[in-house]
């Protein structure tokens, strides 16, 4: 279970959260700042605005919160494995092809937060959630293959540019994937297993991620002295609709699920969850098209909701400026409100949610997540107005 943080917690009564988490549990939900359950907050973002990085990213939400991401590549050489050959063998099979495919080693991530030491409990658990959803697929990895002796090394440096109004993971999520989208690596020119050989035009790079088609250098093993590709030989496109993946922060109160929830949502939420998405590589001629995208989940992920380090109201039949009764011990005043949560003397009094989440919760959250038209594809036709250059 990822933590969260105390900073996160806002300020709030018993009585106003108790307030709070009744207008959300309402069918349809209440939301302080009137956004629908499936509604992302308003954001504003950038791409390629740091000028020494391969690629870099910026995005601001509307709480002020604001990060910034760039990307570094460079090249670095394979560790041989054993039995892998020279890699220029003609008769190698689909197996062996998987195996120098890519591996997760070969992208590091790293989060500084404003206030936090590099290794708080919050940048550990940010930084290892992201990274698990990046090579999660192994189709990052996969690009960063140059051939069996080369690779490259691909450092995503994150920063969160404000103190965490609230939790940060979507923020940071989506920010690397728009970084991830501008990355740009020189066009390749030497061929096989030769040390590599870039151009340095940096207007012939290539794009990591492509958005319509991609430039695909045919694997070396399959070619003949008759084909061999040169530099001047036509570039060969197919279409490929897969793009880096983004992590949404979703939350459920009572029956009802919520997307984006703010920082005073958090504060009585029942169940956090931390939920990454990615495309499915298609081979369709419009793969942007909303019709065509297919997406998959990643990993789904509990986070510890600050509503458990809120404090209690006091129902009335433990107040005795009310006409109750104290309760004799700390034990018996915990049993007293237990008790209290199943009576109707108990509705409308704060306490912190306890236990776990139903497995039927979990399934909607995935099905909505997963749906077509919903809010995962909102948020990707947003990213993609960003001008990546």
């Amino acid at each position: 279970m990822a933590p969260t943080t105390t900073s996160a917690l806002p300020l709030l009564s018993p009585a106003e959260l108790s307030y709070l988490h009744t207008s959300l549990s309402l069918s349809p939900p209440i939301r302080s700042d009137g956004r629908l359950p499936t509604q992302f907050r308003p954001l504003s973002a950038e791409a390629d605005i740091l000028p020494g990085t391969n690629g870099s990213a910026r995005v601001c939400f509307a709480d002020g919160t604001e990060a910034i991401v760039g990307v570094k590549a460079e090249v670095e050489k394979s560790r041989l494995r054993g039995g892998s050959g020279d890699g220029l063998d003609g008769g190698e099979d689909e197996d062996e092809k998987d195996k120098r495919s890519g591996e997760n080693s070969w992208v590091e991530l790293s989060i500084e937060i404003p206030g936090l030491r590099d290794d708080d409990a919050l940048s550990v658990f940010l930084a290892a959630m992201l990274n698990e959803a990046l090579v999660a697929d192994g189709e990052l990895a996969r690009r960063l293959w140059i051939n069996s002796r080369w690779h490259w090394r691909v450092f995503v440096d994150i920063l969160l540019l404000s103190p965490p109004l609230s939790y940060p993971l979507p923020l940071l999520s989506l920010t690397t994937h728009l970084a991830l989208l501008s990355t740009r690596l020189p066009r390749l020119k030497s061929e096989l297993d030769e040390d590599p050989l870039f151009d340095d035009d940096w207007e012939a790079s290539e794009y990591l991620y492509l958005r319509t088609a991609e430039h695909i250098r045919p694997s070396t093993s399959s070619h003949k002295a008759s084909s061999k590709v040169t530099p001047s030989s036509p570039l060969q496109f197919h279409h490929r609709s897969s793009k880096p993946p983004i992590t949404l922060l979703v939350m459920s109160v009572g029956s009802n699920i919520l997307f984006d929830p703010t920082r005073e949502e958090l504060a009585v939420a029942e169940a956090v969850f931390a939920v990454s998405v990615a495309e499915n590589p298609s081979s369709s001629p419009a793969p942007d098209s909303a019709a065509s995208r297919t997406l998959r989940l990643l990993s789904i992920r509990t986070i510890d909701p600050p509503s458990r380090l809120t404090s209690s109201g006091v129902p009335n039949s433990l107040n005795t400026a009310t006409g109750g009764t104290a309760p004799s011990s700390a034990a018996q005043a915990v049993t007293l409100r237990e008790m209290s949560r199943s009576k109707k003397e108990g509705q409308g009094v704060w306490m912190p949610p306890r236990g776990g989440v139903k497995r039927a919760l979990v399934g909607r959250i995935v099905e909505l997540v997963l749906k077509r038209g919903g809010v995962v594809e909102d948020v990707l036709q947003g990213l993609e107005a960003v001008d990546v250059g």
